[in-house]
């Protein structure tokens, strides 16, 4: 492993204690009942997404490192896996403030994690 996926496996195996630490950190702003109930559905929804996502992101550098995409196209995934996540996840924790701006944010992240994944799986199928 070198080059882009490397460094963006270290950043996702980085990034997933932070999310660890935000499931300890839900649990205590639920016990204390500091949200609204929609804020805490938001707020679980964006913990859940940053983990499940995280994941998706390990499994997808793999894919991109054993596909046949050239240099580019493979920092072009993954810094399109790295916002897509940033964005998905992260437009739910805006989305507690202003659901309108966090829900057009986690929509933009689908969008850019869409892209990725056809662009790896084009990779795959036409090493």
């Amino acid at each position: 492993m070198h080059g882009p996926v490397q460094l963006f496996t270290v950043i996702a195996l980085v990034s997933l204690p932070t999310v660890m630490y935000g499931g300890y950190a839900l649990s205590g702003v639920l016990r204390r009942g500091d949200l609204t109930e929609k804020q805490r559905g938001f707020f679980r929804a964006g913990h859940a997404h940053a983990g499940v996502l995280l994941v998706l992101t390990l499994t997808a550098l793999q894919l991109v490192e054993h596909g046949g995409l050239g240099d580019t196209a493979r920092w072009i995934v993954c810094f399109l896996l790295l916002f897509g996540v940033l964005a998905q996840s992260g437009g739910f924790f805006l989305a507690m403030l202003r659901t309108r701006v966090g829900m057009s944010v986690t929509t933009g992240g689908a969008v850019l994690l869409g892209a990725a994944m056809l662009l790896t799986a084009y990779g795959i199928a036409f090493p």
